[in-house]
């Protein structure tokens, strides 16, 4: 099963899901995300590792991701993946899930 087709499983499932069943089932998903992100960010590291410094900053500009000087080409190579990535399948839907589950009052990040 691909990363894309388990997250949308995941989603499919948590409207029925409440309380610890939601938090596990976002868990899950949260964790295929940082995983996709991870290997789309190695493979826009790959595609974009030899392009001069001033063409990776005219592509996140084209990108829409406005970069000074002070960023240097790793963090700018890993915003663009994050960009490339914010528009898969997969992130969509574990956005969605994750939004859907926050108005729920079901969030990851543990209350103070």
């Amino acid at each position: 099963m691909t990363t894309t087709q388990r997250i949308l499983d995941l989603a499919v499932a948590a409207p029925a899901s409440h309380g610890e069943d939601l938090v596990l089932l976002l868990s899950e998903a949260n964790e295929l995300y940082q995983q996709g992100l991870q290997i789309l960010h190695r493979e826009v590291a790959a595609r974009l590792g030899g392009l001069a410094t001033a063409d990776l900053m005219a592509a996140a500009e084209t990108a829409g991701m406005p970069c000074d000087a002070s960023q240097d080409r790793d963090e700018v190579i890993l915003l663009l993946a994050l960009v490339e990535w914010e528009m898969t399948p997969t992130a969509m839907a574990y956005a969605e899930m994750a939004e859907a589950a926050a108005r729920r009052g079901v969030c990851l990040i543990p209350e103070e």
